[in-house]
Parts: structure tokens; C-alpha cells; sequence
């Protein structure tokens, strides 16, 4: 079968087509898995940092992706969720322990045992692929393949990092950076939150742009002081700048969420410009996203169906899955990037 294989790390500054294409052996399924034909998979900017190394795959050849949508081909003796032909999607969670205190607790997303689709096991850049069905979620109906592939992680990590931000109706929000993740979280924000106030801080004339047309109260440049003091900031950007900015802009009290696997080192001593009076003062708190659990992508699927909040998405055919991983790379972006592999 077709994949896009990652055979060793690279530097995406000079290599620009780290994965290639490759025929494979196709993946049999245990008895507690299902083997799922792939018709999407969306590219998210954790697979940068699984090439370049910040968060390595596990073994090498690997094949990435994690927010994959497809039909169940085929199932093992033990299944019972699923049956054949069902639409399905996978996210960043390939599987847990399911006994330690956080998977007891719903928050699988922090097991110590946790691993990645893409990363710790073959994902979404090919035609078939196993996996655990506690880890499977049907999809609405109401969502295309390719308007359900950025939900899987996109959105529902937003969705996480919404829950984690504590926002209030009435207050004021920012979002930094407006890639996949920030843009969906705006729409939920706009539904749930009628009266919040968006702010949105991107290095891009475009991404500021499109924020203001989704219905961003005000954009401006990363470095760019906002007009009013926020409750709460979502940064899902790769880098450290916007996090101290972040931090001068929140009001005493607020909540910086960083929505990110991992941070890039080439701005990292940008951090050296915190001043504990202006960035940290005043009870200001960060707070991390780590992974996704299953729980979040389950409630966030269906929060989705319910009020029909659709990506905007940019659509690869499988083999042009460098250019997508290229474009991310260079901040060129509006939306979600989405592979067609069918």
C-alpha cells in the first residue's frame, strides 16, 4: 500500500521533501483493533516537530499524522463498538495504559504509558491503518471527511485549551497565532460566548485578516501591545516571544493556556525579557496542554455536530504531503491542511 514515510530526522530549513513515498506492507488488526481504510488525514504542526526532532517518533521508517478519518475495513474477534463501513476518526491518542489514576479519572491525555498516532505508531499518511477502538470516535454526518480531519486534534485540542483557559461570558480573550487550532476555537468562542471580546495576535497580514472576517473584535502584529487588557490568552504558536507578550497583556488574575506539544528553541532567549513586575505579577498564571484526551474529542465532536462549526481547510493530495508540511513551516496558512488520501 501507499505511504509517505519519515526514514531519520531532518532540518526543515534544508530539507523540503523529508518524507517520501513508499510502498509498505499493510497493517493486520489484533483482536481489539480495527483496520481502517484512510480517506483524509490533516497535517498539524506537531509533525514538524517529529521531524525535526523535538518530539522524535519512536522507531524509524514511521509514517505521521494523527487527526485521520476513514471506514472500518475490517474488525478484530473482540470488537464491539464498531462494525464495518462506519466512518471513524483517530486523534493524537494511539492508546493508553487505561489503569493508572489519570485514565481512571478521564484524563487518559496524562498517562504515563501515553502514545501518539503518528509518532509511537504508524498514522494517517497512508491508505490503512490499525488501531485500538477505545481510541476510534464515529463522525457526525453532518461533516465531509476533509471538514472532520482538523477536529480531530486541531479542534479538540482548542477545545481543551478552552476548558483549561477558565473564560467567563463578558471577558476578554486572545488568541495568538491563527492557524488550524485558533480558528476553530474562535468559532466555538463566538457560539458559546456571544458577549466574550476576540483579540488576535498574528504575524500575518492574512491570518489577521481572516480572524477579523470570523469576527475578532481587533488583530494585530505578535509584538503589538493589545488595545485592552485580557482575561485569558490561548498561544498556539511554536515559539517564545508570544509567550511574553502574552503575559505583558493579561489582566492580574488571567490565564496564559500554551497549546503546543512543543516550543522551537531559535527564540527561546526572548524569555530573558521577562520582568517579574510586568509579565508574572498579579497572580498571572501559564498553564500547559498536554496531548488530548479522549474525553475531549468525544465532547468536542459532538459540540461541533450540534452547531455545525466547520474548518476552513486546504486540501493535498497524499504524495504533495511535503508542500502542506513546507507551507506550515513558513507560516502559510489560512485554516486547516488537510491530505487526500482515497
Amino acid at each position: 500500500m501507499k505511504a509517505m514515510v519519515l526514514n531519520k530526522l531532518c532540518n526543515l530549513n534544508d530539507n523540503h521533501s523529508p518524507i517520501k513515498l513508499q510502498d509498505i506492507t499493510e497493517p493486520v488488526p489484533n483482536d481489539n483493533e480495527l483496520l481502517i481504510k484512510i480517506t483524509r488525514c490533516g497535517v498539524c504542526h506537531t509533525e514538524l516537530d517529529e521531524i525535526e526532532g523535538r518530539t522524535p517518533p519512536a522507531f524509524f521508517p514511521v509514517v505521521l499524522g494523527h487527526q485521520v478519518i476513514g471506514r472500518v475495513k475490517e474488525t478484530g474477534k473482540n470488537i464491539s463498538r464498531f462494525k464495518i463501513d462506519d466512518r471513524v476518526g483517530i486523534g493524537w491518542k494511539y492508546s493508553s495504559c487505561g489503569k493508572c489514576e489519570y485514565c481512571i479519572s478521564g484524563n487518559d491525555n496524562l498517562c504515563p504509558d501515553f502514545k501518539a498516532t503518528g509518532r509511537d505508531k504508524n498514522g494517517g499518511y497512508e491508505e490503512l491503518m490499525t488501531v485500538d477502538e477505545n481510541s476510534a470516535f464515529m463522525i457526525p454526518e453532518v461533516f465531509s471527511d476533509s471538514e472532520a480531519a482538523p477536529l480531530l486534534c486541531a479542534g479538540a485540542i482548542g477545545y481543551r485549551s478552552l476548558k483549561l483557559s477558565n473564560l467567563k461570558e463578558g471577558q476578554n480573550l486572545g488568541l495568538t497565532g491563527f492557524g488550524a487550532s485558533a480558528h476553530l476555537v474562535l468559532k466555538l468562542v463566538k457560539y458559546k460566548f456571544p458577549d466574550v471580546k476576540i483579540f488576535v495576535f498574528a504575524r500575518s497580514e492574512t491570518e489577521r485578516e481572516f480572524a477579523k472576517q470570523l469576527g475578532a473584535v481587533w488583530s494585530g502584529d505578535t509584538l503589538t501591545k493589545s488595545p485592552e487588557k485580557l482575561n485569558c490568552i490561548i498561544d498556539t504558536t511554536p515559539v517564545w516571544t508570544t509567550v511574553v507578550e502574552a503575559l505583558y497583556n493579561l489582566k492580574p488574575g488571567g490565564r496564559l493556556v500554551i497549546n503546543a506539544i512543543r516550543k522551537e528553541e531559535i527564540d527561546k532567549n526572548y524569555l530573558a525579557n521577562i520582568d517579574y513586575t510586568k509579565h508574572i505579577w498579579m497572580e498571572k498564571e501559564i498553564k500547559s496542554v498536554a496531548n488530548v484526551s479522549s474525553s475531549d474529542i468525544e465532547e468536542f465532536l459532538n459540540i461541533a455536530g450540534k452547531i455545525q462549526i466547520k474548518p476552513e481547510y486546504q486540501e493535498y493530495a497524499l504524495e504533495d504531503a511535503n508542500t502542506a508540511i513546507i507551507e506550515l513551516k513558513q507560516r502559510k496558512i489560512r485554516g486547516a491542511k488537510v491530505l487526500v488520501v482515497e
